[in-house]
C-alpha cells in the first residue's frame, strides 16, 4: 500500500510517500510544495491544490494522511494554514475519495514514531531516518514531518477507521 503523508502549511507544505509491504515500510519520495509570500492567498491556494493533485497522480497513493493543525497563539497564521490544509484535503478527496483520507495529531505522530508523545524534532527526524533506512535525516523539516505522518498511518492502519477525516 502506498501512503502519502502531508504536513500542512501555506508557505511550505511537506509531503512524503512510503510503501507498506508485509510489515515493512519503504521510502518512495519526499519533498515540499512552496508558495511565494507576496502572492495573493487565492493564487497560493491554487498552487497547493494543483501541485497536490499532480503528486497524487504521479504516485497513486491508496491512503493520504494529514497532520492535524496545532497552534498556541497566532490565530491569523492558524487561519491561513487551515485554508491551505483544506485545499489539500479537497485535492486529495477529488482524487481518491474521503474514505481514504486520515488525520493524526502531532502527539499521535510522535507516539507512533518515537514511542514518546513529547519527542523533540531531532528525535523525530532521527527516528524517521532510522525507520526508513535513510543515510541522512530528510530535509527540510516539513518533508521529514510529512514522512512521519505517513509512517504513523502505516503503523496505525489496523485502527485507521479511528482516524478517518470526518
Amino acid at each position: 500500500m502506498i501512503i502519502m503523508g502531508i504536513d500542512p502549511g501555506l508557505a511550505i507544505i511537506g509531503y512524503g510517500f512510503v510503501e507498506k509491504v508485509k510489515g515493512t515500510i519503504k521510502l518512495i519520495d519526499f519533498g515540499i510544495i512552496t508558495t511565494p509570500a507576496g502572492m495573493p492567498l487565492p493564487q497560493r491556494l491554487s498552487i497547493i491544490y494543483n501541485d497536490t493533485i499532480e503528486l497524487i497522480k504521479q504516485y497513486k497513493p491508496e491512503n493520504i494522511a494529514f497532520e492535524e493543525l496545532f497552534f498556541n497563539k497566532n490565530i491569523k497564521t492558524a487561519l491561513t494554514v487551515a485554508h491551505a490544509r483544506g485545499v489539500s484535503i479537497i485535492a486529495a478527496n477529488n482524487q481518491i475519495g474521503s474514505q481514504y483520507l486520515f488525520e493524526y495529531t502531532p502527539l499521535q505522530v510522535k507516539q507512533a514514531i518515537s514511542g514518546y508523545g513529547r519527542a523533540d524534532k531531532q528525535q523525530m527526524q532521527f527516528m524517521v531516518k532510522t525507520l526508513l533506512s535513510m543515510k541522512e535525516i530528510p530535509k527540510p523539516d516539513d518533508a521529514a514531518d510529512a514522512l512521519a505522518v505517513a509512517i504513523c498511518h502505516a503503523q496505525s492502519y489496523n485502527l485507521s477507521s479511528e482516524f478517518t477525516i470526518k
